[in-house]
């Protein structure tokens, strides 16, 4: 007996005693980031909101299995947000699909959602009306001809299904309630109703394909008007993609039992928790780059010098700095490249590494 099928579905149940304590060190901890993050200044909160809405489009896109250049996704963000970085790429149409989607979620999150809204961001994440080798129907509900909606696993003939969703003729009344409960604000804490509704919307399936991604900006939706600005500072995705099998066997536990989602909402606190700690040490390093560039500016660097540090910072950069290495990124020769080098070194910007001759290397200072 699946959820939906139970007599007081969907009036959700919780023991709001026992994750009381939970929900409480969330709200606090959401605060303290929150405050922390407003501390920094514009330029460097903006950084991190970006740092942590591209971590959020490419793991939510790996969930579903779909591996998305993170490049490709920080480039297509920062342009539409008119943030200015180096390196701004070319994107696909499915990069930019899902961007929009998210940027849509986060950044309009007052915003009602509408079924013309959800039809928008299906369209987004499937610009070809095909998902892989398979046409599908995009920009509205499954249809009674896709079939059934399972969540299957095991040999062809010998399937085990863990899920099943409610079929296509129920869709229109069962979503026409969802977005009803959501316009609505009850006295229900923002955080609880954003485990509620990733976990409804999920669960009534309405779409051929992408549930689970726009499930997930939905719950971004929910918790970005929990914290009362459209800016995200920590990644919820991020964490369920860490969690991934435990994300699907509590998605499955629950979708078979009673509308007492209790223990669905335990693991999402949970996750959320988990996810904020993580956040910490995104803030770690825009701190860090804030004081090590604040050092830097006391006396003048070179565009050369800047370009290099700017390269190191980043966390695609590999291994460490040498003097061929410099002069290629710099453009420039191995003569000039090592007098930079030099100059960076006798200010503490470089540290020589131990090894020394022709594996002579640098790095930056530590955290």
């Amino acid at each position: 007996m699946w959820i939906y099928e139970h007599q007081n579905w969907p009036n959700f149940t919780w023991n709001a005693e026992a994750l009381a304590s939970k929900l409480g060190d969330i709200r606090y901890r959401q605060g303290h980031l929150l405050g922390k993050m407003k501390g920094l200044g514009f330029e460097l909160a903006q950084e991190a909101a970006l740092d942590m809405l591209t971590s959020d489009v490419v793991k939510s896109s790996a969930i579903e299995g779909e591996n998305l250049e993170p490049k490709e996704v920080r480039s297509s963000i920062a342009r539409r947000l008119g943030i200015h970085i180096a390196g701004l790429i070319p994107t696909s149409r499915d990069v930019e699909g899902v961007v929009e989607m998210m940027l849509d979620a986060t950044q309009k999150c007052s915003k009602p959602l509408t079924k013309a809204r959800l039809f928008d961001w299906h369209a987004a994440l499937f610009p070809t009306g095909r998902s892989g080798m398979y046409k599908i129907t995009v920009g509205a509900w499954r249809t009674v001809e896709a079939g059934p909606m399972q969540v299957v696993s095991g040999p062809i003939g010998n399937e085990k299904v863990h899920f099943e969703a409610p079929t296509a003729e129920r869709l229109e009344k069962e979503m026409e309630t969802f977005l009803t409960w959501l316009a609505h604000e009850d006295n229900t804490d923002p955080v609880i109703r954003a485990g509620i509704a990733h976990l409804w919307f999920v669960t009534i399936h309405p779409f051929e394909d992408g549930n689970g991604r726009i499930a997930r900006a939905i719950g971004d939706m929910a918790l970005a008007r929990a914290d009362g600005t459209s800016d995200r500072f920590y990644s919820l995705s991020s964490q369920i993609e860490a969690e991934r099998k435990h994300y699907y066997d509590r998605l499955a536990a629950q979708q078979c039992a009673t509308p007492d989602i209790t223990e669905w909402l335990s693991w999402f606190l949970d996750c959320l928790g988990r996810a904020i700690s993580s956040a910490e040490t995104t803030l770690g390093h825009v701190l860090f780059k804030a004081q090590l560039w604040q050092r830097i500016n006391q006396k003048p660097t070179n565009d050369r010098q800047r370009l290099i540090i700017n390269r190191m910072l980043e966390e695609s950069f590999e291994g460490f700095m040498n003097t061929s290495k410099y002069a290629k990124l710099a453009k420039c020769s191995n003569d000039t490249a090592l007098r930079d080098i030099q100059e960076l070194k006798s200010r503490g910007i470089f540290i020589q590494n131990t090894s020394g001759g022709r594996s002579t290397s640098y790095r930056l200072p530590d955290h």
